[in-house]
């Protein structure tokens, strides 16, 4: 029986290589449907096909996450800065998956140390956390440094620059999606490049992001991008999302 096993993948495998040898290059040729173009628009490199959500003038597109009313962080210069105790923003269009690019500034002038120092955090549907944090010569829980998975992932490598500099932030995020009865069919994902450099290869979450204890998942649908106001005045700029 083995034996005739054997033949019959010989034979099969001399049929597929004869099959491959008659192709022409057209057989594998697809032509539609065709991609859309995309351009770069502005001194901000801009996808053309981008939602901005902050132009450097406003935060129409933004709302406090505490009353849901117009967002209270100041605007000046085409940057825009935590107001310390007025609590976070959010978005007020709700996302699910996409490619997020979003820039921030941790204080020129040294406050504070640890996780007191220059910390904000950009939240993925409003409950996953990417840290935001001065870490430049700054010692902290490394699962809790600028650019980490905050209490999940560390970053791979640390691209943090000198306080008062600007940062980038590429996030592509594949929001976990979640059966009728409410358990997880897929988990989050997310990768991310913080000042061009991979720090994140897309990795997989646990859950929620939790300041204590270990993270969950509840169901939910698309959520918005919020912005923490953990006390320090971090300031964002040239903000924009790609929906995929």
């Amino acid at each position: 029986m083995k034996y005739f096993l054997a033949a019959s993948v010989l034979v099969s495998a001399c049929l597929s290589v004869q099959a491959q040898e008659k192709m022409k290059p057209e057989d594998t040729e697809v032509w539609t449907p065709v991609p859309k173009t995309v351009t770069i628009e502005g001194e901000n490199h801009v996808p053309s096909d981008a939602i901005v959500l902050f132009d450097g003038s406003s935060l129409d597109a933004w709302v406090s996450s505490n009353d849901k009313k117009a967002a209270p962080w100041t605007v000046e210069d085409g940057i825009f800065t935590v107001k310390p105790g007025s609590g976070g923003i959010e978005t007020k269009q709700q996302f699910e998956d996409y490619q997020l690019h979003i820039e921030w500034r941790s204080p020129l002038v040294i406050k504070g140390e640890g996780q007191g120092r220059g910390n904000s955090g950009v939240f993925m549907q409003g409950i996953y956390e990417i840290q935001v944090l001065d870490t430049y010569n700054n010692k902290t829980y490394v699962n809790g440094q600028a650019a980490s998975v905050y209490k999940q992932h560390i970053p791979l490598v640390s691209a943090v620059k000198k306080p008062g500099e600007w940062h980038t932030y590429d996030i592509i995020w594949t929001a976990p999606r979640f059966n009728e009865d409410g358990s997880v069919k897929s988990k989050a994902r997310v990768t991310v490049l913080h000042n061009g450099i991979l720090v994140q290869n897309n990795v997989e979450l646990e859950g929620t992001t939790e300041y204590i204890g270990l993270p969950k998942y509840k169901a939910h649908g698309p959520g918005p991008i919020s912005l923490q106001d953990h006390g320090n005045p971090v300031s964002f700029r040239n903000v924009w999302i790609r929906p995929l």
